[in-house]
């Protein structure tokens, strides 16, 4: 089952239909499962290089401070010790990794659920193909205010387009990524989603 789309030129003048996997952009949006593959990716961002020192770490507190008994003190055998002023932290945070183990088909679920979602709005365009000349941010900005993108927009390209990935870069709203590298966080965080004919996602990447 297809669902049929106009394609655009970058001056916004209509180039013909293209059919677009109604597997992949006509689902009904699964938001659980968005929200726990977003929260996946985002967790897996994390450095994780926070770190603190146990009493083993830091340096000095070999000495005994006083004799166990006769002081009238607390007995203590280490200035290292968590209670003591620059004494090693007790269950602090250690260097780690925030990655969690998500199924491919969660993720491939994720994807399309995202794609549905803006595509229901009206908000995924196809572009027959950018022709840029040479780089232009300028002449960018102009397509996407001709083809009617008001917002964040996420342009996905080939690694052969590389003119449209220089005059698209420099663009604060816009981030462009490789088609092989879409992912549900970045199509929801804009409000728009650009692709070219080539770049459109095929009913084969959704199985």
């Amino acid at each position: 089952m297809m669902t049929t789309i106009t394609m655009k030129t970058p001056a916004g003048a209509d180039a013909g239909s293209l059919d677009l996997d109604a597997n992949t952009f006509g689902i009904e949006p699964n938001v659980p499962v968005m929200h726990q593959v977003v929260t996946a990716q985002l967790a897996a961002r994390r450095a994780g290089t926070q770190s603190t020192k146990t009493r083993a770490e830091v340096s000095g507190g070999g000495k005994k401070p006083w004799k166990q008994k006769g002081t009238g003190r607390a007995r203590q055998g280490s200035t290292r010790s968590p209670n003591w002023v620059g004494g090693g932290i007790a269950l602090g945070p250690k260097p780690r990794s925030y990655a969690q183990k998500t199924p491919k088909k969660m993720i491939k679920l994720a994807l399309r659920s995202a794609l549905s979602d803006r595509a229901s709005e009206g908000h995924v365009i196809v572009v027959e193909d950018w022709n840029f000349d040479v780089p232009s941010t300028k002449g960018a900005i102009a397509a996407l205010k001709a083809l009617g993108v008001d917002g964040r927009a996420l342009i996905v390209l080939t690694r052969d387009d590389v003119e449209a990935w220089k005059s698209f870069r420099n663009i604060p709203s816009v981030h462009v990524l490789e088609a092989a590298e879409l992912n549900t966080y970045d199509i929801l965080v804009s409000d728009y989603v650009v692709f070219t004919k080539n770049t459109v996602p095929k009913a084969e990447a959704a199985q």
